[in-house]
């Protein structure tokens, strides 16, 4: 069966299909998650019978977290399938996350906090594995929202 890992918490949304574990197909949209979700998922369901989706849960845009754990919490319930997530940092190498302004998302003895930097730092795309490591999630994961009370 196919496994669809979902990065959406930042420009490009980046999605892989992963049969036996490996990478065999990605996909890529530069446009917001609102408005290139759907269609992208669509047409990975023309082509692919799902058995599991995996994504990453947050730090990212905050828009774009709640739309994706939204929507693929909606088609795990109705495809009958497992939804996995991680926290972001998996998939970058550990590197900030852009929050607000001069604030990023960094993570410290597995605690993720948001603190200021300047000047700003290199920012690390997400990258897609080749083998999508099941140790690395969590089944029914909730959004990470981190963002302090204003």
């Amino acid at each position: 069966m196919n496994e669809l890992l979902l990065f959406s918490v930042d420009s490009p949304l980046q999605a892989g299909i992963y049969q036996e574990k490996k990478l065999i197909q990605t996909f890529e949209c530069q446009g917001r998650v609102g408005e290139e979700l759907y269609p992208l998922l669509e047409e990975i369901l023309e082509h692919y019978e799902l058995s599991a989706l995996y994504h990453l849960q947050g730090p990212g845009s905050f828009t774009a977290i709640k739309l994706t754990h939204l929507f693929l919490r909606t088609l795990s319930i109705a495809l009958k399938i497992p939804l996995y997530g991680t926290d972001s940092f998996a998939f970058n190498g550990g590197a900030p996350i852009k929050a607000y302004g001069d604030s990023y998302f960094i993570k410290e003895g597995g605690e993720i906090k948001v603190i200021r930097l300047s000047p700003p730092p290199l920012l690390t795309p997400w990258k897609l594995p080749l083998i999508l490591e099941d140790s690395l999630f969590s089944l029914a994961p909730e959004p990470l929202y981190v963002l302090p009370p204003l």
